[in-house]
């Protein structure tokens, strides 16, 4: 069977069995402040899990598409050195909400891999909970006794903790598990050996494909376990595994879901796959992470320096160092892959297909970026100079940290050199960083404590700003040394930050005590919404009132109209190729980032934002409609977003059906003449294919116009009113422009005369031609024009010390000739040591270096101090 073949039989086989097929979530996870990607196929049914929002199928099956690289699930060192490992890798799932429980999970999984798949039923093993006396949790007999009606009771084996009780994390749903293991291996191995006894075992070839995991329990921040409303069953196939199971392969890469993109590689490079096994490594990381990168950035997530972002950046150059250093592709080509996994991907997700060219442009753009910074890298390895033939561990975790060398390939050049790295000292910088990432992000989240059992939220803002409530649950959260308390109502009226747009604020008043505490922020968080206080109401039972702060609620509304009527205008003016992004939607400003390859002229922006202000002229009504159906909205023509999660139930809203028609979850203006006006701030690059406009509206807007009037004024004033300001000002750059290079000829012509005087001042210290001089010069610049015209006069065996001060700032400069630094001298290890007389730092190349600090009394003792180096 084909990869396609597989994973479809899953899908028909439990729609015959019930269950409705639903689509993969994005890989990108917007809504749980717990995770940054889905990295288990559960993930999107978390809050079903918990009771926290309606079941609306109690049977589903779907392949989910996750990513583990970050995290309790970080396997990423290991991707492409073994056979099963990826990055991105699809879960096939089949999951039962309350419905069925253990004795049909066990007996569809063993007839859908012995009767379907046709797996021979000598090579499977199954392991079942033995039970935890410290937690309390008793032997899974019930399982064990379902099996027993399926395979011979030696093929089930009892597993710990560890192996059979699946935990999503520290805290959450969880219960005991099932797993299902193949033997892979020959007939002659598995005489020799029995498999049963290398389940588990990290064998390569016995390998668990299939989890079924039993919810029962809910785990607390205490460790308690609190048996959740329903039991529920979460089943997990990785299916590149299964497909290797199936294609009767010892390895994933094998498989026709790599192997198309191997053999692509390996004739690019002129190489055989299989023949060399670092080779063979650079091609499974390329053809792997590739998958997990476009992917990301079809969801919405583009590389970038921070958190979700430098994840997929890691994978890019990951992928990229491995592709340089052993495939010797030294131009980009991580790109060229996009096309055809996304064809290989087509009417599965078709998220990578639509966009492939974008997606595409996208990873060109980061591998030229970061080719570039490896090329500087090595070059910054090949001026690093070391007396003891050791490498400092401080020196390679720049290289692994700015520059994204691994520490395998920094050894690879130490040892060509003769060199050895610190890896001792490598390690402890490296631990360090880890020690403040986690310190930045640690958060110390309490239980949740029931107040009233009124059941689910009920949103209210869309029509009222104001309503009466209860406190259905609290909880008290501790984030960097600052106490938060999370609330949630029975219905509110408080927008969740969601879809770009932020969280709304406002008061929450007790109807009888008229206490009242601060919203500061509303989240969503799988589904509920979460307000923020900094502090907790003194009588929590009861009526209260809950209001949202309306004058901010407003302009927040006016930039998010603003915003879809910025995204209709963007189409109209640069083309349909034109799509959302990213954005941000505050009170204060609107943040809108599409694809487009080229920077939007001046015109453009003049002709969006008349496109815009005209709409708002015509003073549009909001034609908002309510639970659509997704299909019947898509045949509307609306705009949908890549990487977000649609119901089958969706918001549309509507400016002029032939102007603005988008998905949307977010607040918005009755008539688009509340927005007022719209005025674009600024327009630049963020990433590779995508730009960013910054825009405001409404009393924002009024106020900058306001405060340029002023400006405008101001400079008339100071001009004498001219009556062309323009030229006025241009008049007066030629002036400056001209006193500038007046300037200038007055300081070569100073630094001739100078470097003359200092050339005669050279004096002979053992062989070296010493100059050590303070200078009367206006800034660093001519300081070092200045050494570098001495050094054009001494080419050989020169050692200038130059010393200045700059409006009380102390300057040193160390320039050396070439022999000098052949001999072993280092100008910046010199002038670092210089630059303590002066009370400061300082650093640069062994052959030129220089040093700023904060007591000029210095500068005499440091010149003096400079003699001592060749004396």
């Amino acid at each position: 069977m084909t990869s396609r073949e597989i994973r479809q039989a899953f899908l028909n086989f439990f729609k015959s069995k019930g269950h409705e097929i639903v689509p993969s979530a994005p890989i990108v996870v917007k809504n749980d402040p717990t995770l940054m990607f889905t990295n288990a196929g559960m993930n999107q049914f978390k809050e079903l899990f918990l009771g926290e929002a309606p079941i609306k199928y109690s049977r589903v099956v779907d392949t989910q598409r996750c990513l583990r690289v970050s995290g309790k699930h970080n396997d990423l060192e290991e991707v492409g050195i073994d056979t099963y490992h990826h990055t991105m890798f699809e879960m096939l799932g089949n999951w039962s909400f309350g419905d069925y429980f253990k004795k049909e999970a066990i007996a569809w999984s063993w007839e859908l891999l012995t009767n379907v798949y046709k797996i021979d039923k000598d090579r499977l093993y199954v392991t079942v909970f033995e039970g935890d006396s410290e937690e309390g949790l008793p032997e899974d007999t019930e399982a064990y006794g379902y099996w027993k009606e399926h395979i011979d009771s030696t093929r089930i084996l009892k597993g710990n903790k560890k192996d059979n009780f699946w935990e999503m994390g520290e805290t959450g749903p969880c219960g005991p598990c099932s797993e299902i293991h193949v033997d892979c291996r020959s007939d002659e191995e598995r005489r020799m050996i029995d498999g049963s006894t290398l389940v588990n075992a990290d064998h390569p070839q016995v390998i668990e494909i299939w989890n079924n995991v039993f919810m029962q329990f809910n785990r607390l921040k205490d460790g308690s376990l609190q048996p959740l409303p329903a039991k529920h069953v979460d089943t997990g196939m990785g299916f590149e595994r299964l497909v290797r199971v199936l294609q009767s392969k010892t390895s994933n890469y094998d498989t026709d879901i790599f192997q198309p993109l191997i053999q692509l590689i390996a004739k690019a490079a002129k190489v055989q796959y299989g023949e060399n096994e670092q080779q063979d490594i650079a091609m499974r990381v390329m053809a792997d992470h590739i998958r997990a990168i476009s992917f990301a950035i079809a969801d919405g997530q583009l590389p970038s320096n921070n958190k979700a972002g430098y994840v997929i950046r890691r994978i890019l150059r990951r992928a990229v160092r491995y592709a340089y250093t052993f495939l010797n592709f030294k131009e980009p080509f991580l790109n060229t892959l996009v096309i055809p996994l996304a064809q290989q991907f087509e009417g599965v997700f078709d998220e990578l297909y639509k966009q492939q060219d974008f997606v595409q442009k996208v990873v060109l753009e980061e591998e030229l970026s970061f080719l570039r910074t490896l090329v500087t890298g090595i070059q910054r390895f090949e001026s690093y100079h070391t007396d003891q033939g050791l490498v400092s561990g401080d020196f390679a975790f720049e290289l692994y940290d700015t520059y994204g060398f691994p520490i395998d390939l920094t050894d690879l050049m130490a040892r060509e050199k003769g060199w050895k790295v610190d890896m001792p000292g490598f390690e402890n910088a490296l631990n360090k960083q880890k020690e403040r990432s986690r310190a930045a992000t640690a958060i110390d989240t309490g239980d949740w404590v029931t107040v009233n059992e009124d059941g689910e939220t009920h949103f209210v803002g869309y029509d009222n700003l104001a309503t009466e409530t209860k406190i259905l649950k609290y909880r008290k959260v501790s984030a960097k040394g600052k106490i938060q308390y999370q609330l949630v109502l029975s219905q509110t009226p408080f927008y969740a930050e969601g879809g770009g747009q932020v969280g709304d604020t406002g008061i929450l008043i007790h109807e009888t005590s008229k206490e009242t505490i601060q919203i500061v922020d509303t989240k969503k968080e799988n589904g509920l919404i979460i307000h923020f206080s900094d502090e907790l109401p003194s009588h929590l039972e009861g009526v209260f009132f809950a209001k949202v702060a309306e004058d901010r609620r407003r302009d927040i509304q006016s930039n998010h109209s603003a915003t879809h009527l910025l995204h209709a205008a963007l189409k109209q003016v640069l083309g349909e190729h034109v799509n959302q992004k990213g954005s941000l939607v505050s009170e204060e400003v609107l943040r809108f980032d599409f694809s487009h390859f080229a920077k939007v002229s001046d015109e453009e922006l003049r002709r969006v934002e008349q496109v815009v202000n005209a709409k708002i002229r015509e003073n549009l009504a909001l034609d908002e409609r309510r639970n659509v159906p997704y299909n019947d909205a898509i045949d509307m023509g609306v705009t949908a977003l890549f990487g977000e999660k649609y119901g089958d139930f969706v918001r549309v809203i509507i400016f002029d059906e032939n102007f603005s028609k988008e998905l949307c979850g977010g607040t918005h203006v009755q008539y688009t003449g509340n927005i007022g006006f719209f005025k674009i701030l600024s327009e630049g690059a963020v990433a590779a294919g995508v730009r960013r406009i910054e825009a405001i509206t409404g009393r924002r807007a009024e106020e900058i116009i306001d405060r340029q009037d002023e400006l405008i004024n101001e400079l008339k004033n100071l001009l004498k009113q001219p009556k062309d300001l323009s030229a006025a000002i241009t008049g007066l750059l030629q002036e400056n422009s001209k006193l500038k290079k007046e300037v200038e000829k007055s300081l070569v012509e100073k630094a001739q005369q100078l470097r003359q005087v200092l050339v005669e001042k050279a004096i002979d210290i053992n062989g070296v031609r010493f100059i050590g001089e303070q200078v009367e010069l206006p800034n660093a610049d001519a300081v070092k024009n200045l050494a570098f015209a001495i050094k054009k006069a001494i080419d050989n065996s020169l050692f200038l010390v130059l010393a200045a001060d700059f409006d009380g700032k102390p300057n040193l400069t160390v320039v050396l000739s070439d022999d000098l630094v052949n001999r072993g001298l280092d100008a910046g290890k010199i002038v670092r040591e210089l630059a303590k007389e002066i009370k400061g730092g300082g650093g640069g190349q062994p052959f030129y270096a220089t040093a700023g600090g904060k007591d000029s009394s210095g500068l005499t003792v440091a010149l003096e101090k400079a003699k001592s180096f060749v004396g």
